[in-house]
């Protein structure tokens, strides 16, 4: 009798749906992420729920419905979870549609190309809903680096003590966006307070590289005089870009230090630090500029992380993290390149399977990605791309030995998915254990951020001094 009453049991459980399964559904956290890029709302649930939506254009809003629920104090929670500068969402009602269907309304700021999707259970995640509201016009991230730096007071050139430099020859390199981005920089010219930074005779670069001037234009006497005079010089700069991508964000807080402290929002403050010195800085009279894959906290996917570097024709890319292990012993900083076969180490190997599975976390609409043409993105590699990580990541390493301690001596390889770019240089830096007590302290400390930020940069411009970037027709 008891096998009977469990099988009918079962029996009544396949019957009800999910429909009736999620009526007993407890709302565990609402969320809500906020970005120019795209606005994330978040509802985690202890059962899976069932939903049914439609997009209005006009006024933009979704309505979702939720099926299988009553109103409760959780879901009332999102209205005020909206920010007022959220740059995305107006705002979110919530209200009993009918008996057992929640209807949530997110009324938006602009045209929008919302996603909804769902995500099984994943770390100290339960199941969530996920709405990702995507602005219909998306902004051209390399036309908005260049209208910055032509706002912008001009950067100062660092001191170095490298010897002149003979000019660069100049090499054609068509580019489709020449004519869209091309602009005459009419700031005055910039003022070095120390001597300038010069880079000696550029080596011989891969066959596939060329090499740019990055030496400013000549100008005769008297053109030097009249412009002084005024105060003004029309130059022609070519603007190096260098993408700053801290790890992890939103969704996925990445890893936890013993005291609470989060990779992700260590990692921003270093970038944040680092990008006011690349913006103040020049390479022989041409300015540096950063760009950050994500400028505040919200989950940028990591095939989306190398798009956008390539969007803005980066020079180089640098992923910043904070490292962790089982356990707190382990410490120092590391620098890692892109491996196309096996990684350095089995510690190399674990720490980039656990970087790649960001996504799981973070939390990515599989169903609106082409799993092919993902896989072609991050397969794309090349021995020169790897050559020059190479060249990046020791000259990093080297710098950040400096002011801390190092995990390994020498800079590691492995199958990092963001260092994938095909024709960027790209270095992954784990700044420190965030797993052990003492260096968890110190990166809670401005001050070892600060030096942190002061070694990255010192590393990128020894890069520089050796290997001229590539050519790019990128002129402001």
């Amino acid at each position: 009798m008891k096998r009977r009453s469990v099988l009918q049991s079962g029996a009544v459980v396949l019957l009800l749906g999910i429909n009736e399964l999620a009526r007993g559904a407890s709302i565990v956290a609402v969320r809500v992420w906020p970005a120019p890029e795209y606005s994330r709302v978040t509802i985690e649930s202890d059962t899976a729920l069932a939903v049914k939506h439609s997009f209005v254009a006009s006024p933009p809003r979704l309505a979702v419905d939720i099926e299988g629920i009553d109103l409760n104090p959780a879901l009332r929670e999102l209205v005020g979870r909206v920010q007022a500068d959220d740059p995305n969402i107006a705002g979110i009602r919530v209200g009993q549609n009918a008996p057992g269907v929640v209807r949530l309304v997110i009324d938006l700021k602009r045209a929008a190309r919302p996603q909804v999707f769902t995500l099984n259970p994943v770390a100290a995640y339960q199941h969530r809903l996920v709405f990702d509201l995507y602005p219909a016009q998306e902004e051209d991230p390399l036309e908005a680096l260049i209208a910055e730096r032509l706002t912008d007071p001009a950067p100062t050139a660092l001191p170095s003590t490298a010897p002149p430099a003979p000019p660069a020859v100049a090499m054609d390199a068509p580019d489709p966006l020449a004519e869209l981005i091309a602009k005459q920089n009419t700031k005055p010219a910039p003022r070095p307070y120390g001597a300038p930074s010069p880079a000696p005779a550029p080596t011989a670069a891969p066959k596939d590289y060329a090499i740019v001037s990055i030496a400013p234009p000549a100008r005769s006497a008297s053109a030097s005089s009249q412009n002084d005079a005024k105060n003004t010089a029309q130059r022609t700069d070519r603007l190096i870009i260098i993408a700053l991508d801290p790890g992890h964000g939103g969704e996925d807080p990445g890893a936890i230090g013993p005291g609470g402290t989060r990779e992700k929002d260590i990692v921003l403050m270093v970038a944040h630090l680092l990008r006011e010195r690349i913006n103040a800085t020049t390479v022989n009279g041409n300015p540096m500029r950063a760009f950050l894959t994500r400028d505040a906290d919200f989950f940028v996917p990591l095939q989306v992380r190398v798009q956008k570097a390539r969007r803005v024709q980066a020079d180089l890319f640098v992923s910043i993290h904070a490292d962790a292990f089982l356990t707190p012993a382990a410490r120092g900083a590391s620098v890692f390149a892109l491996s196309q076969g096996g990684a350095s180490s089995s510690a190399a190997r674990w720490m980039a399977n656990k970087e790649n599975a960001a996504d799981v976390i973070g939390g990515i609409n599989v169903q609106a990605k082409d799993v092919q043409v993902q896989k072609a993105l991050l397969d794309m590699s090349t021995t020169a791309q790897i050559n020059d990580s190479l060249k990046l990541g020791s000259a990093v390493l080297g710098e950040v030995g400096r002011v801390g301690r190092l995990h390994k001596g020498n800079v590691e390889q492995a199958g990092f998915a963001v260092l994938k770019a095909p024709d960027i240089p790209s270095v992954l830096i784990e700044t420190a254990f965030i797993s052990n007590p003492e260096e968890e302290a110190k990166l809670n400390s401005s001050d070892y951020r600060e030096q942190l930020a002061d070694a990255i940069l010192r590393g990128i411009r020894g890069y520089f001094a050796k290997n001229p970037p590539l050519a790019r027709n990128r002129e402001v």
